[in-house]
């Protein structure tokens, strides 16, 4: 039984980034796609503003705790999408050689709640693109 594709999101404490664009991919997943999340030095709970901030736009926080990214899940993940750790020294080589794609978004937790919401805000519209372009990849091509 095949489990579908996944798309890994990465950041560093899998606290605020990476725990909303998993809970704003999987709201409504394209058909045979999930989201999971981790951290590369993951956080003891999700940053305090995440549910709230989540909240404001009808979702929930994933029904698990920061966790630490690890070599299975890279090695499983179809698609890798980084939030800006790539610069970050906590962030591994074996990541750094795959293919993937690094959003460069700010740490939200060092913001104030306006640029929370802004962070917040540009990973849905991020995902709605990535939506686009793996519904584009499935679909047979035309014969226009």
């Amino acid at each position: 039984m095949t489990t579908g594709r996944t798309v890994l999101f990465v950041c560093v404490e899998n606290a605020a980034r990476s725990l909303m664009a998993e809970a704003i991919f999987n709201a409504d997943p394209p058909t045979g796609w999930r989201a999971v999340s981790a951290g590369t030095r993951p956080a003891a709970s999700p940053n305090a503003r995440t549910e709230p901030m989540l909240g404001e736009i009808g979702l929930r926080l994933p029904p698990h705790p920061p966790r630490e990214l690890t070599p299975e899940m890279i090695d499983s993940a179809s698609m890798r999408v980084t939030m800006g750790c790539l610069n970050d020294a906590s962030c591994p080589a074996r990541l750094k050689s795959r293919e993937l794609r690094d959003w460069a978004l700010p740490d939200p937790a060092r913001l104030d709640d306006d640029g929370f919401r802004g962070v917040r805000d540009e990973i849905q519209r991020r995902v709605r693109l990535l939506y686009d372009e793996v519904r584009e990849s499935a679909s047979p091509p035309s014969t226009a």
